[in-house]
């Protein structure tokens, strides 16, 4: 997973508008600055460049964490790392919906279910 910083500015270039959105549902808004001038997100694939979007290496300080607020954590590389498994685990769905998978499907349609997701959202 790449994450990136996206300045409040280029916002709606990228994600587009209410009345016209795009579709950016393989990314996932992690956290903002309190004046909600720029947002950081995570993504598995490349992004274009956009004025107002930065890939980074490391998270920045000065960012409030706004994925799982309940959390209640400060932003940094430990908490995008937890991030990063959290959004992975909620791709493979509950334990009791991957049994219903395998009893309906079979163990090797759950095995491509389950490698599909490692390939979309890797550690």
């Amino acid at each position: 997973m790449r994450l990136y910083s996206i300045a409040a500015t280029a916002y709606e270039n990228y994600y587009g508008t209410p009345d016209d959105p795009i579709d950016r549902s393989y990314t996932t808004t992690i956290a903002q600055k309190p004046d909600c001038s720029a947002f950081l997100f995570v993504c598995k694939d490349e992004q274009d460049a956009l004025t107002g979007l930065t890939a980074l290496d490391a998270v920045p300080s000065g960012y409030d964490f706004t994925y799982c607020q309940e959390w209640g954590l400060t932003i940094n590389d430990a908490v995008l790392a937890r991030t990063i498994l959290d959004i992975r685990r909620k791709a493979y769905g509950t334990w009791e919906s991957q049994l219903e998978k395998i009893n309906d499907d079979g163990i090797d349609s759950w095995k491509t279910a389950i490698a599909a997701v490692k390939t979309a959202i890797p550690k």
